[in-house]
């Protein structure tokens, strides 16, 4: 902002600041003092609605530029060579908490990324986790309203959290990853970031591939214990948006190494694993982590509400070679993200600065709608025109898959080694000693809060299908913290 005199918002430069204007030295304010109902009308209304989920957020533009040729299996032009840099715009997030909650808390983090490329603005919008609690979006609903307030008490509930989880064995696996000693990363710097779902990679030829994309931080993995997130959170409950900040103005710029998981697509009707399946993981001995690029943070936003809460990610959000997958949970996104910025922030949310595309133009004709800004001027708006307006390429972005089967409501197929505990399992079984310890005492110092036994002991029964050692430990632990 230029410096000069103070103006009203219509520009008319402001006379007195500091006081209201009245009938007389001590009479009643007046109508007449537009400032004043200026100002007042302005604060009532300077918040928009909060984010369902993924409410407390930070975020900072960067850079992501290739390293490894992969060519061959997209057509994707800002992956298209070695050492080609696009302008990235991340927002890092807990998932439960409220606008004002703290940071430090065993929760996931949702790490979404925004690639600004020359074909459009790509949106890949993971979490801190490699996969989620349920794997069809149809429950989503039901299952975030266990993790906000319930609508009697206004509280998170235990009670509630328990249920849904013991009832939903695939969260399982999640639940284990949640509750060890990556649930509460120490900053947003020292945690990896996933894609989590599979996505769809198409090259100049045609050919299909499926993807998981990883996203491994360079300053290492440090978390945080129960107890010192518990001080954190109440001395410092800005803890992971100041050390962001501080660390990129202090030109200590965090970066990840990023790489995906290739499965050529013939492989995956008989692969032992649902690859759409969001609740598993692809074993990397299977399908090895092969590097791709850099993402490096270095820039802060100037305005947090500007270009962190009005930013938008969505799922949906895809460019030439790059697109969806059978999986049922990202399925339900490619709607829902974008439904709820349009209720959230408004129907011309893509017009605002952060979420604009910055290496082309965005060319619709899709026209009015609060707070339009008038950008196409006196073009027409529907196509096809010969007038010279926006034409289709007759080119999808992503390849057509072969469908069969009566329509009806299903469950996700089912392949050789599919069960909801296997791979929480594995993941405990990977553990060593002192980590399943750890893991131990974080579930059964969160269990005894429940309050009906049923639960606790269905959810200790998920746990032991796992593994019967890890449900024999648990019962335990949860039995002498109840004495």
């Amino acid at each position: 902002m230029t410096q000069g005199p103070l103006t009203t918002e219509a520009g008319a430069p402001v006379a007195d600041n500091q006081n209201s204007e009245t009938a007389g030295a001590g009479g009643p304010v007046l109508v007449q003092d537009q400032l004043l109902l200026e100002k007042l009308a302005h604060f009532n209304r300077e918040r928009i609605p909060e984010r369902v989920v993924h409410a407390r957020g930070a975020g900072a533009y960067g850079t992501f530029t290739v390293t490894g040729d992969v060519t061959r299996y997209t057509r994707a032009a800002f992956l298209s060579e070695v050492g080609k840099q696009t302008e990235t715009f991340l927002r890092f997030s807990t998932v439960a908490g409220n606008l004002g909650a703290a940071d430090a808390v065993r929760d996931p983090r949702g790490f979404a990324l925004k690639f600004y490329t020359e074909e459009g603005n790509y949106d890949l919008v993971g979490n801190n986790t490699p996969v989620f609690f349920i794997r069809d979006a149809i429950k989503f609903p039901d299952f975030i309203h266990t993790q906000k307030r319930d609508p009697y008490t206004g509280s998170t509930e235990m009670d509630n959290v328990w249920d849904f989880w013991s009832l939903s064995p695939e969260s399982t696996h999640q639940v284990t990853w949640l509750f060890g000693d990556r649930g509460i990363p120490a900053s947003y710097r020292h945690m990896d970031g996933f894609g989590s779902h599979t996505f769809q990679w198409n090259n100049e030829a045609g050919e299909v591939f499926w993807v998981k994309y990883h996203f491994k931080t360079d300053q290492g993995i440090k978390s945080l214990t129960q107890d010192e997130a518990n001080r954190l959170a109440g001395e410092d409950p800005d803890s992971h948006q100041r050390d962001l900040r501080e660390a990129i103005e202090r030109g200590d710029f965090p970066s990840w190494t990023v790489g995906v998981q290739i499965m050529p697509v013939a492989e995956a009707a008989h692969y032992r694993f649902n690859p759409f399946d969001v609740t598993k993981v692809w074993p990397h001995a299977d399908y090895p982590v092969i590097e791709i690029g850099k993402l490096e943070l270095n820039r802060n936003p100037e305005n947090v509400f500007a270009e962190v809460e009005q930013s938008i990610f969505s799922p949906s959000h895809f460019v030439p070679g790059i697109g969806p997958s059978p999986d049922k949970m990202l399925q339900g996104r490619l709607f829902a993200y974008g439904d709820a910025h349009r209720y959230r922030v408004g129907i011309n949310a893509d017009h605002l600065p952060v979420n604009r595309p910055h290496a082309t133009e965005a060319r619709t004709n899709s026209r009015d709608g609060h707070l339009y800004d008038g950008r196409h001027k006196g073009a027409k708006n529907y196509e096809p025109n010969s007038f010279g307006g926006p034409f289709q390429t007759n080119r999808p972005l992503w390849q057509p898959l072969p469908v069969e089967g009566a329509t009806g409501d299903a469950a996700a197929p089912l392949h050789a080694e599919d069960n909801d505990f296997v791979q929480a399992g594995n993941l405990y079984r990977l553990m060593t000693e002192e980590e399943k310890g750890r893991l131990i005492g974080n579930l059964s110092g969160a269990l005894p809060q429940v309050t009906r036994e049923d639960i606790v002991e269905r959810a200790i029964g998920n746990f032991r299908n796992a593994d019967p050692e890890f449900g024999k430990r648990l019962e335990a632990a949860v039995q002498a913290l109840r004495g």
